[in-house]
């Protein structure tokens, strides 16, 4: 059989994203014969001893690069994020309880309209005033509210938290867009979530991230398929999981711990965001549009000051073989998703066509 060699392009995809490369190769191995089983990683049944012993390193190696405390715990399911909005209050917000979140952008608000669903839900802070340009500072979380959730990276409208605040109740995160991008404070957190797609695997995986021992103690009833505790006592083998998904996100945390794990992940996202916002701050006909102080190095948003050169830039950089920086139709200009496994080279690409266009334009 010939494998074609894929054409040189720099993804800059919000979702599915961009993987490492080393990656691929091993999956594409996998799918043909998974261990010299003779069988493929997408036919072996996910009770086996092979796939057991994907699904615990998986785990562990969630848990190793975040620095996870021991009784920790982690599991696999599908549904994506998305789904853990409604799995989020089933499991922290007692009957008659009420939880509290932030708003800073189009997935907090539809994880604070899920919660809606389940019982009274306060929004203590909000960035919608300036269409979600910034993250809020000087909020208060009610010490009476069952748990408190915010959204730590942005990714339509290019926000991150940088320090997350002290809350007296129990803080969950959907961590979808820049889980494993920098170190955090597990400890700080009931529970972890996000959807592979972004710095971790292909679509089809969520990883839960939690800690037992303030999880489930709602006294509510609920289906156990949305039951975070018996998806870890089963060890995410309830039902089916995402075999392949789980599988791939395996490989792309080898790959994180091999080229020096969450703290040299964060040293090389630094340096790809800096060069970017370097280039949109030091050429005039482009603009960023999130404040200066909350910018994510996942997402870098901007827009040009003349939108009529648009199409001369778009038809520039597409030349260049660069992918995906449209801008979400919400905010319009462009959009520069530099995950993990983006390289720098790449961000180079880009800088090298704005430099360009700015020369020949300004």
């Amino acid at each position: 059989m010939t494998v074609a060699t894929k054409k040189k392009v720099h993804n800059y995809s919000a979702g599915p994203c961009i993987l490492p490369q080393e990656v691929f190769v091993q999956a594409a191995q996998a799918v043909l014969d998974f261990e010299g089983s003779g069988l493929s990683i997408l036919e072996i049944s996910h009770r086996s001893k092979p796939f057991e012993a994907v699904m615990a390193k998986a785990q562990a190696l969630v848990k190793e690069l975040l620095g996870a405390p021991d009784h920790y715990q982690v599991v696999f399911l599908g549904g994506g994020a998305s789904t853990g909005f409604t799995t989020v209050p089933l499991n922290y917000m007692k009957p008659g309880g009420k939880s509290a979140y932030v708003n800073t952008g189009e997935w907090a608000t539809r994880a604070i309209e899920e919660s809606k669903l389940v019982g009274e839900t306060l929004v203590v802070a909000s960035s919608e005033d300036k269409n979600f340009s910034y993250i809020p500072k000087g909020f208060e979380i009610p010490a009476d509210a069952d748990y408190f959730q915010l959204t730590s990276n942005n990714t339509i409208f290019g926000s991150q938290w940088k320090q997350f605040p002290k809350s007296p109740v129990p803080v969950v995160c959907d961590m979808s867009s820049d889980i494993f991008s920098r170190p955090v404070q597990v400890s700080d957190f009931a529970l972890i979530y996000g959807g592979a797609q972004k710095n971790m695997g292909p679509a089809g995986a969520t990883v839960y991230l939690f800690d037992p021992e303030r999880t489930g103690n709602t006294g509510r009833k609920i289906s156990p398929m949305l039951d975070l505790k018996n998806h870890g006592a089963k060890e995410s083998m309830y039902n089916t999981p995402p075999v392949f998904a789980v599988y791939v996100s395996m490989l792309t945390m080898q790959w994180m711990k091999k080229v020096g794990g969450v703290a040299e992940i964060e040293k090389r996202n630094s340096a790809k965001a800096k060069l970017l916002y370097d280039a949109i701050d030091r050429l005039p006909m482009f603009k960023g549009t999130t404040a200066v102080e909350d910018r994510s190095p996942m997402n870098a948003t901007f827009v040009m000051s003349d939108a009529a050169l648009e199409p001369a830039f778009d038809a520039l950089w597409k030349e260049a073989g660069i992918s995906g920086i449209r801008g979400h139709r919400s905010v319009g200009g462009y959009r520069a998703s530099m995950y993990n496994a983006l390289p720098i080279e790449s961000v180079q690409a880009l800088v090298d066509v704005m430099e360009h266009f700015a020369q020949k334009n300004g």
